[in-house]
């Protein structure tokens, strides 16, 4: 049961599907989905869309993006913490009003950012693209650097 608002849907756990990963990813995929493939949310009256390629294993790179975590040498491993939240990005996308939800824009480079952020909890990363914005990213900050980080460039957003 999920102790957040009730806007935010319940946590889905390996050991609910008998610790099988196959039968876990297909249904963590399954609700990315229905949240970015089948449909769309909009943030700001414009849709939000995965970055739909490369493919890896028939899944879009979106996907991957939303589960995986990067080691060393820019390896990606899957982060059961990121998988059990797959249904959040849109729930948090779909609630960027929220008093929970703190919303800033960066630009890195080239690149306009904006990042949802839902109490210090868990972070959603979009791209302003011409077509609308994309999911670049979502994954829990429960490191207390990263919170810091975050909070610095909130401050930095805010005075710029």
């Amino acid at each position: 049961m999920n102790e957040g608002p009730h806007w935010l849907p319940d946590l889905l756990c390996l050991q609910d599907y008998g610790g099988r990963w196959e039968d876990y990813v297909e249904a963590i995929y399954a609700v990315f989905c229905r949240d970015f493939i089948d449909s769309q949310p909009e943030f700001r009256g414009r849709l939000v869309y995965c970055q739909p390629k490369p493919v890896y294993d028939g899944k879009e790179a979106g996907f991957w993006h939303c589960i995986e975590q990067r080691r060393e040498h820019e390896r990606r491993t899957p982060s059961l913490r990121r998988c059990e939240r797959v249904g959040w990005p849109r729930a948090i996308i779909e609630h960027a009003n929220d008093p929970s939800v703190q919303t800033w824009s960066l630009r890195r480079r080239r690149d306009e950012r904006t990042y949802l952020w839902y109490d210090e909890e868990y972070l959603v990363a979009l791209g302003d693209r011409r077509k609308g914005w994309q999911l670049i990213t979502a994954f829990p900050t429960d490191r207390p650097h990263t919170r810091q980080k975050l909070r610095n460039e909130i401050r930095r957003a805010i005075n710029s």
